[in-house]
């Protein structure tokens, strides 16, 4: 309910809702104070009441809850003490910036403190002459603090180390963290000839990092776009988790402020040469010379790339991570043409989500991931789980056989490319495969019965695990450990009868 003109007031009925995890009424006209039955909702795992005109006391409710992982209560006109316990003590799910009036609070909010009773009594017994010439001071020394605080910014804006530190948790990416200059003198200013492309949460452009000498890929998030800031979050809690050799490589990261005096973050990551799966399985380019076309054995290799990350993730991490957004356009290729996984954006803990103490246990509002891509429970409004990381596996690896996407016009009607796939086993399979596959085909393998016979084979072999992996119901999909197995018996098995 983010981003529409709703006006009065929050109804404290709110509670009243069963299994209410997330609440969103981002810049919304809401006025009045914040109902403290919001606290007493035992699901409630995100509460976004930002650029509203709400006032009043936070209420010590919200402090109270066990749930609650992420609070954005900031550009209000919220006044008084805000509360020390509970998801007050949290700083990367707290934020209650643009509210000028609030007090107290844990220490590194830097809140002023708050007046007691006693000192609200003495107050109001100070004679009037006492009291202007309190005010009198108060005022020079904001005036002479707000000139140094101006000399001291310019300073270090004219030296360009402008820098804001990462919360706590991001700093055990243990990485290098640059400042907005450094980052935009590398992008050559963000300019258009450096676009590589445009998500919902930021813009990824390429460029260098001075000293390090590499083309990079810059992921800027958008923090204007609602849930930026929370992406940012999640994608650096990921990826401090993993390291493997078929996701893409962090190189480091920009937390700081742009010269508008905004919040600026950024992630920095090796650059890939050859861009996304998706523009090599749907590229018309170079279609009819084979350019811009995949080999057999080079969709082989990157399937195998592709489930070895995905049982890295759910099997060789701890705790485990389900990557949510599994897609073609999120698998990047390397100079020879191998896989990479990338963009951890709305990526999940999974033992940490189980017991409710990750930042990342809370569920997205609506749907997690991609259309096409998608887990058909996930849509039942199911809990995110590795079988939906698997489902998007099954999906992607027949369509890089078919080149088909999921989302073709062709899929209307009840049919879906796991049913197109599933009706083709085994016989079928050469007439739904992607025709530019034997573009350099005769070349590299042959012409004989004999390689046809057994490419064949090969190609039914995919697509069956394929639909193994994409089935309708979770429990009958393959764990990315096996289907992990299987990919590499297929292609170890097609390039043994190349030698």
């Amino acid at each position: 309910m983010d981003g529409n003109s709703f006006q009065g007031s929050i109804p404290p009925t709110l509670n009243r809702i069963k299994g209410l995890t997330q609440l969103n009424l981002t810049s919304n006209k809401l006025t009045g104070s914040i109902p403290g039955t919001l606290g007493s909702i035992g699901s409630l795992q995100g509460l976004y009441l930002a650029h509203n005109n709400l006032s009043g006391p936070i209420p010590k409710l919200l402090g109270n809850s066990t749930s609650l992982l992420l609070l954005d209560l900031s550009f209000n006109n919220l006044q008084g003490e805000v509360p020390t316990e509970g998801i007050f003590k949290n700083l990367t799910g707290l934020s209650i910036t643009g509210n000028n009036e609030l007090c107290g609070g844990i220490p590194q909010l830097h809140l002023p403190k708050c007046l007691n009773p006693t000192a609200r009594k003495n107050e109001k017994a100070m004679s009037v002459p006492l009291r202007i010439a309190g005010v009198t001071i108060g005022v020079i020394l904001v005036l002479i603090s707000v000139l140094a605080l101006a000399v001291f910014l310019y300073k270090r804006h004219k030296a360009g180390t402008m820098k804001e530190q990462l919360p706590t948790p991001f700093t055990e990416i243990d990485l290098p963290i640059v400042s907005y200059n450094e980052i935009l003198k590398g992008m050559d200013g963000f300019s258009e000839a450096n676009l590589l492309g445009k998500g919902r949460y930021g813009t990824v452009y390429k460029g260098t990092i001075e000293n390090q000498g590499v083309d990079v890929a810059d992921k800027v998030f958008n923090l204007q776009q609602s849930g930026s800031y929370k992406s940012f979050q999640i994608e650096c809690e990921a990826l401090r988790r993993v390291r493997h050799r078929c996701l893409v490589k962090i190189m480091t990261c920009g937390s700081s402020i742009n010269h508008q005096g905004q919040d600026f973050r950024a992630l920095v990551f090796e650059f890939m040469p050859n861009g996304s799966l998706e523009s090599w399985i749907h590229s018309s380019t170079g279609t009819q010379n084979g350019n811009r076309t995949l080999t057999l054995a080079q969709r082989l290799d990157i399937a195998a790339d592709i489930v070895d990350a995905l049982d890295y993730l759910h099997n060789g991490c701890q705790p485990s991570v389900i990557h949510c957004d599994l897609k073609p356009g999120n698998i990047l290729l390397t100079h020879d043409m191998r896989a990479r996984v990338g963009d951890f954006g709305i990526a999940r803990i999974l033992n940490e989500a189980a017991i409710g103490t990750s930042m990342n246990s809370h569920s997205t509002i609506g749907i997690r991931g991609s259309i096409g891509y998608i887990a058909p429970e996930y849509g039942e409004g199911l809990g995110v789980s590795t079988y939906g990381d698997v489902y998007s596996l099954g999906i992607i690896l027949i369509e890089m056989i078919t080149g088909k996407s999921p989302t073709d016009d062709m899929f209307r009607d009840g049919l879906s490319l796991h049913d197109f796939a599933k009706a083709a086993l085994p016989e079928k399979v050469m007439e739904i495969a992607d025709s530019r596959i034997w573009l350099h085909y005769e070349t590299n393998y042959g012409n004989g019965t004999r390689n046809i016979t057994e490419t064949k084979e090969v190609l039914a072999a995919i697509i069956q695990l394929g639909v193994m992996c994409s089935k309708q119901s979770p429990r009958e999909r393959l764990s990315a450990s096996n289907a992990a197995a299987e990919m590499h018996n297929i292609r170890d098995a097609f390039l043994s009868t190349q030698l």
